[in-house]
């Protein structure tokens, strides 16, 4: 499905995996363009109900568009989960579904600043009314800091020349434009992977750090199996290593019995259960899925159900 510009990933899939009862009450916390959020609908009776959330105010006002009156629409980052079901009333949840990273209206919106395929401002923010620009984080901070950033969220093995280059960039003309520091990237990149742009892993890891995306993650996944009532599932959609990561370690950590100290005397019978029983293995988009939305072939979905 493609609503808004924007092809929704693993669609069928994450809603399969939801198991989405009609009269069942589900959070969307990734709204995006509302494509998983359409189908949770689709698949809702007249006394199911849908939370969405989304920090990015062009999404919450896209999703405007949807005049139903199962669905809450709240501009919110996902790690306020909690605070935002409180805020509407809303107890235990039958499902949650996370779609991470970034939207396609994010990357081909110019003014966005997510693609060096425009030149503008060097913004990144997912939501615009706060927070602090890429433009400003590489104004301000130290070399050291540039360069743990790039090496630690893009992965890049040439993270310390990319970080030297915008010290001594922006001693004289700035690094404010993404043109600009993807110009920079390409020259303190001495050799490019076949296929990827030179500037591709640093992109990312500004973007990563501006929004706090690991952070954020890291703190909605307890949130979310807190609200799960029995038998409620976690489904997470992710497009890179370093947040399947999070969350394949959080699922298996929550999956197993409570580590005790190796010689209390407990039985195994006796210890805690485990908060979830994970559902299926990874999976993948296919290959028609890909060839139909290149952005598909990082996608890795994992579901666990609350126990």
């Amino acid at each position: 499905m493609s609503v808004g510009g924007h092809a929704t990933v693993l669609l069928t899939e994450a809603v399969a995996a939801l198991a989405v009862k009609p009269e069942g009450v589900y959070v969307d916390a990734t709204f995006g363009r509302g494509g998983h959020s359409r189908a949770i609908l689709a698949r809702l009776g007249a006394a199911g109900k849908l939370v969405a959330l989304d920090r990015d105010p062009a999404a919450v006002a896209a999703g405007r568009a949807i005049d139903d009156p199962r669905l809450r629409l709240v501009h919110s980052a996902f790690s306020r989960l909690g605070e935002a079901l409180n805020e509407l009333n809303v107890g235990q949840v039958d499902g949650v579904l996370l779609d991470l990273g970034v939207s396609s209206p994010q990357l081909d919106t110019p003014e966005r600043g997510m693609s060096f395929r425009f030149d503008a401002p060097l913004d990144m923010r997912m939501d615009t009314t706060k927070g602090e620009t890429a433009a400003a984080f590489l104004a301000r901070a130290e070399q050291r800091d540039i360069e743990k950033v790039i090496r630690d969220h893009g992965e890049e093995r040439f993270a310390h020349a990319i970080a030297k280059a915008v010290v001594a960039a922006r001693r004289e003309h700035g690094v404010s434009t993404t043109r600009q520091f993807a110009a920079l990237v390409e020259k303190a990149v001495r050799t490019r992977e076949p296929g990827l742009h030179p500037a591709t892993r640093s992109f990312q890891a500004l973007r990563i750090h501006v929004n706090r995306e690991l952070e954020e993650l890291s703190l909605v996944l307890p949130q979310c199996v807190d609200r799960l009532g029995a038998g409620g599932r976690l489904v997470v959609i992710s497009f890179h290593s370093l947040e399947d990561r999070i969350v394949k370690r959080f699922m298996r950590d929550e999956s197993q019995p409570p580590k005790l100290p190796s010689r209390l005397p407990v039985r195994a019978a006796e210890l805690p259960s485990p908060k979830l029983r994970l559902v299926g293995k990874a999976m993948h988009a296919s290959d028609a899925e890909i060839a139909a939305n290149p952005r598909a072939r990082s996608a890795v979905m994992r579901a666990a159900e609350r126990c």
